[in-house]
C-alpha cells in the first residue's frame, strides 16, 4: 500500500512568519499530525521564498510578495514533510536569490524539491522520493506552473518550470518527455503537480479538463492540482485520480466571505499493488497560521460542497466517521458524466 498525503498552498511569510514567534511549529498543524505521519509521503505547495533577502520582485507589477525567514522551514519539518513543489508565482518573489535561498534551505533540511531551480533544466527535473517498507517504491514528483511566465527558468537564469496549459502537440510532447524521463529513472508512480489557473474558480474550465486527462493518458499516475485558493472537485479518470484543486493550508490570507478558502481538505491517495485503491478527503479549518480537522458545521458545509463537486464527475464519496471517502466500487461511480 502506497500512501500519499497531498496539500494545497503553504505560505508561512507576513502574520504565520510572526505568529512563529509564540507558536511551535507543531501547534499550527494541530490534531493533524497524526493523519500525516499515516502516509508514506507527504507534499505541499511551498507558496513562499525562504530567506532574508528583502528586496522584491520588482522587474514586473506584483501586488503580493511573500517571504518567510529560513527558520520557518521547522514548520514543514514538524509535519514531516517529504517534498515541496516549487513551481507557483510566488517562489520568486525576492528574486533569484530569494529562490537560491530557499533550495539552500530546503536542501540543508533534507526536504526534496520539484518545479524551481537554478536553471530550466533542474526546473523541470523530477524529485525521486523513495518510499520503504514492506513495499519500497519510487514516486516521481513533476511540477509545473501556467502563473507568471516572468519567473520561467531559462538556460542561464534561476526559475520556474512554466508550462501553458495547452493541448497543442509540442505541449503534450514536452509533457510525455517528462513523464517517460522519469519512468526511465525508475519511478514505480508519477505525481504531476500543477500550479494553474486563477483564483476563486469552484470548477475547472472544459479546457482544463482536457489537459488534466491527457496528462493521465500520457502516464502520470496523480495529477495534482493548486492556485485556485479553494478546493475543487476530483475526477477519476481511466482509473487514475485527477484533484484539480487541493485549496490552501497554512496562510494568513483574506478570507472570501462566499466561497470561504479558510475551509479546506487534507487529501490521501492510496495505492495497491499500483492501482488505485482509496481517496480520503479530511475536512480541515484554518486560521491565521493555523490548520485542524474541522468539526460541527464546519465539517458538514466542507462535506456537503465537496460531495456536490465531486459527483459532478462522477465521483461519489461516502461519509466515514471523520473524513470522505472514494473507493473503485463506489456503485454511483461514472468514468464520463455529463455535467
Amino acid at each position: 500500500m502506497l500512501t500519499l498525503a497531498l496539500m494545497g498552498d503553504v505560505m508561512l511569510g507576513r502574520y504565520v512568519n510572526e505568529i512563529l514567534k509564540s507558536l511551535s511549529p507543531a501547534e499550527m498543524w494541530d490534531d493533524l499530525l497524526p493523519h500525516l505521519a499515516q502516509a508514506d509521503l507527504r507534499i505541499v505547495n511551498l507558496e513562499c521564498a525562504l530567506t532574508r533577502h528583502l528586496d522584491p520582485w520588482a522587474r514586473t507589477p506584483k501586488m503580493f510578495h511573500f517571504r518567510a525567514d529560513p527558520s520557518a522551514v521547522s514548520v514543514l519539518q514538524a509535519a514531516r514533510i517529504d517534498a515541496c513543489v516549487l513551481a507557483n508565482n510566488h517562489i520568486l518573489d525576492f528574486e533569484e536569490r530569494g529562490l537560491r535561498d530557499t533550495l539552500r534551505v530546503l536542501r540543508a533540511n533534507g526536504i526534496r524539491y520539484a518545479g524551481a531551480g537554478v536553471d530550466a533544466t533542474e526546473a523541470a527535473k523530477p524529485a525521486m522520493l523513495e518510499v520503504q517498507g514492506e513495499s519500497p517504491c519510487r514516486v516521481a514528483l513533476l511540477s509545473c506552473t501556467d502563473n507568471e511566465p516572468a519567473f520561467a527558468a531559462d538556460a542561464r537564469r534561476p526559475g520556474t518550470h512554466y508550462l501553458e496549459v495547452s493541448m497543442r502537440q509540442e505541449t503534450l510532447a514536452g509533457v510525455a518527455s517528462s513523464i517517460a524521463s522519469a519512468r526511465a529513472q525508475g519511478a514505480d508512480f508519477v505525481v504531476f503537480s500543477n500550479h494553474w489557473g486563477a483564483n476563486f474558480v469552484e470548477r475547472p474550465a472544459p479546457e482544463f479538463r482536457s489537459f488534466a486527462r491527457q496528462v493521465i493518458e500520457l502516464g502520470a499516475d496523480v495529477y495534482y492540482g493548486h492556485s485556485a485558493h479553494i478546493c475543487q472537485g476530483i475526477e477519476i479518470h481511466r482509473g487514475k485520480p485527477i484533484l484539480y484543486d487541493t485549496g490552501d493550508f497554512i496562510d494568513d490570507y483574506a478570507v472570501h466571505p462566499l466561497l470561504r478558502n479558510d475551509r479546506s481538505c487534507l487529501f490521501k491517495v492510496m495505492f495497491a499493488e499500483g492501482r488505485l485503491c482509496r481517496i480520503e478527503l479530511l475536512p480541515v479549518s484554518l486560521d491565521v497560521g493555523y490548520v485542524a480537522a474541522a468539526r460541527g458545521k464546519e465539517y458538514e458545509e466542507i462535506c456537503a460542497r465537496m460531495e456536490m463537486l465531486c459527483a459532478e464527475f462522477g465521483t461519489m464519496l461516502m461519509r466515514q466517521d471523520d473524513r470522505m471517502v472514494w473507493q473503485p466500487d463506489s456503485a454511483a461511480h461514472q468514468e464520463h458524466p455529463v455535467i
